[in-house]
């Protein structure tokens, strides 16, 4: 039983979005190895500050991370801080935000883009900052990341679903076939990391509305799928909170954590058959 973990936030992506078109990640839930949760995103539903709760399990209110334009560190113990601590190794193909949360700010891209460093939080990352950097080209990214560092955690965040839905809003083709050719992206990856026992977590920040945005309370906005693979969870009925992920994956790494935790995520009995 592997403790490794790789989370997958894909930025922006709906609910029923999520369900309707990645053909692939549903494929796995009914085939019995995934299975399909919906959440409901914290407040404000806006990245940087979703950002900071999934990999902390602190709201934005009490993080104080409360809008995208807040550039400094976080204050708060992390999946990176925590895994650091316990000695795990840590990676991450993500977006620069992140390197500026749980790195160094502000950005810089010289220094930055490419880091390798023992003493950060994130040990190894590959960051980019351009909304339309090709998702396919975020997972080659976070493959040469995990085969060259072999990380206990590794994040992996493209952007193309956000930007598409900032360019045509969630209810158009646009941003439904961007979520499909992630989808199709992924598929070449997640066959790979569910075959070297990673559990596996794909999720999203926040949703996306009509008007080109996010940042409310409409419901294509706050929900938000999650899926999850390998052979430590449950598959049982119960959707977690958003900011029960950093505990649950805290418990899957083994590390020690005093957050909150989806415990039925994890102990409930397995069942195979359509989770979808």
């Amino acid at each position: 039983m592997s403790n490794k973990v790789i989370l997958i936030v894909l930025d922006g992506l709906n609910y029923q979005v999520g369900r309707d078109c990645m053909g692939f990640t549903q494929g796995l839930c009914e085939q019995g190895l995934a299975r399909l949760y919906k959440m409901q995103c914290e407040l404000p539903s806006m990245s940087r500050p979703l950002y900071e709760c999934i990999l902390t399990g602190v709201v934005p209110a009490h993080s104080g991370i409360v809008h995208n334009h807040i550039t400094r560190r976080s204050t708060q113990q992390s999946i990176f801080s925590l895994s650091r601590a316990a000695g795990k190794r840590t990676a991450a193909a993500a977006y620069h935000w992140f390197s500026e949360l749980y790195n160094r700010t502000p950005w810089d891209a010289i220094r930055d883009r490419y880091t390798h460093d023992e003493s950060q939080l994130i040990q190894h990352g590959l960051f980019y900052c351009v909304d339309s950097y090709p998702d396919c080209h975020l997972f080659n990214d976070a493959e040469h990341l995990r085969q060259q560092h072999d990380p206990d955690f590794l994040l992996v965040h493209p952007m193309n679903i956000d930007d598409a839905g900032h360019r045509a809003g969630v209810d158009s083709a646009h941003y439904r076939n961007t979520t499909r050719h992630t989808d199709m992206a992924l598929s070449e990856y997640l066959p790979i990391w569910m075959a070297a026992g990673y559990q596996i977590l794909i999720t999203s920040d926040h949703g996306m509305n009509t008007d080109k945005s996010h940042g409310g309370l409409l419901a294509e906005e706050r929900e938000v799928p999650l899926w999850v693979i390998g052979d430590q969870f449950s598959f049982g009925a119960t959707d977690p909170l958003q900011t029960e992920l950093c505990g649950t994956v805290c418990q899957l790494l083994n590390v020690p954590h005093d957050k909150p935790l989806c415990r039925e995520l994890l102990t409930a009995p397995r069942h195979t058959g359509n989770n979808c």
